[in-house]
């Protein structure tokens, strides 16, 4: 009788320690490279300075560029692809659905039409992003409350809500980018629902940052409960997990992470709905691997989404481009895979 041959899984302990590596080697190199490149080694020694006071053998326009203007959007990119990543894999498993993304129940939508409005309205840099976080906000709050007046609620209907609210707010773009300046508020309408780091500043970060990092951190202290809901409701109860109760928190913790990335840099898609299923590739379906891993590889991807955006052409292309060039390809292939599963 013909024996298979097993596939020798990768332990996931070892794998993460290897992609968090690959991460800093990753960012060192994306604050080098750009329009004006700046050598690794002096990269190096201007993070240095900034904690240990040293000689400065560098030009001063040098440290500018690394400190005022590629860290921040580093820094930007490796929190929103490691939020909206996390984000999607606790999404597909507490709905138990590998088609879910952080996306799902209206956040981007809601948080669009916010940042649509406050930019028609020539207001600041920093009321949009309140008000594209308070919309994005708004938005899932209507699709649970939509959910809610169901008589007999469940994932299904949550997510039907959630794709009727990201829908109407959807119009509510459409009809904004129509009565908008088309001059001057339409462009850059546009260019923000496409998804950016160019104007990220370390002010912004300041304030969304903590929201992206504390609600990453209690998704990853509730990863192995994450793989109890996946069984379904009554398996949960029966083991003694309030189902209700760490969903309530999973999704709060999503909404948050996902209003202050759309907040930070735009819409920026397919990152949360694919990142997950390249991480169970790597780790297979466990959540408690599923999560950090997908954490760090969704870091190193936007990161790299971001040096190909803002050095492949003269001029900077939207983020959301090429993650939907990427990515959709890249989710067909998975569903050619014979061995792929949920």
């Amino acid at each position: 009788m013909k024996q298979t041959k097993l596939k020798r899984p990768i332990r996931p302990p070892v794998f993460l320690v290897l992609l968090c590596g690959v991460a800093g080697i990753v960012a060192l190199v994306s604050i080098s490279i750009g329009r004006y490149e700046v050598p690794p080694q002096a990269v190096a020694g201007i993070l240095f300075s900034q904690i240990f006071p040293s000689h400065q053998s560098w030009p001063s326009i040098m440290q500018t560029v690394v400190i005022d203007v590629r860290l921040p959007r580093i820094i930007a990119a490796i929190l929103v692809g490691a939020g909206l990543s996390i984000s999607g894999a606790a999404f597909q498993g507490i709905f138990r659905n590998p088609l879910v993304s952080p996306y799902i129940l209206g956040v981007s939508s809601g948080a669009g039409f916010g940042a649509a409005l406050g930019i028609m309205l020539s207001l600041n840099v920093f009321m949009v992003q309140i008000m594209a976080f308070s919309c994005g906000l708004a938005a899932v709050g209507l699709a649970v409350w939509l959910s809610s007046m169901y008589k007999r609620p469940s994932e299904i209907v949550m997510v039907l809500a959630g794709m009727i609210v990201g829908a109407f707010f959807s119009s509510l773009i459409s009809f904004i980018k129509y009565i908008a300046d088309p001059y001057e508020a339409l462009p850059a309408i546009v260019f923000w629902l496409m998804g950016s780091f160019a104007s990220v500043r370390m002010q912004d970060l300041v304030l969304l940052a903590p929201i992206i990092l504390i609600g990453s951190a209690v998704l990853l202290l509730l990863r192995w409960k994450i793989n109890i809901l996946s069984l379904g409701d009554e398996e949960a109860e029966v083991l003694g997990v309030d189902s209700n109760k760490i969903k309530g928190i999973i999704i709060v913790c999503v909404t948050f992470i996902s209003g202050a990335a759309v907040s930070l840099c735009g819409i920026v898609g397919w990152v949360g709905l694919v990142i997950p299923h390249v991480a169970r590739m790597f780790v297979g379906p466990d959540h408690r691997w599923v999560l950090p891993v997908s954490l760090v590889i969704g870091a190193i991807y936007l990161l790299l989404i971001d040096d190909i955006a803002r050095t492949l052409t003269s001029t900077e292309i939207p983020l959301g481009i090429l993650t939907g060039m990427i990515g959709a390809p890249f989710f067909g292939y998975l569903l050619t895979r014979k061995d792929v599963g949920w």
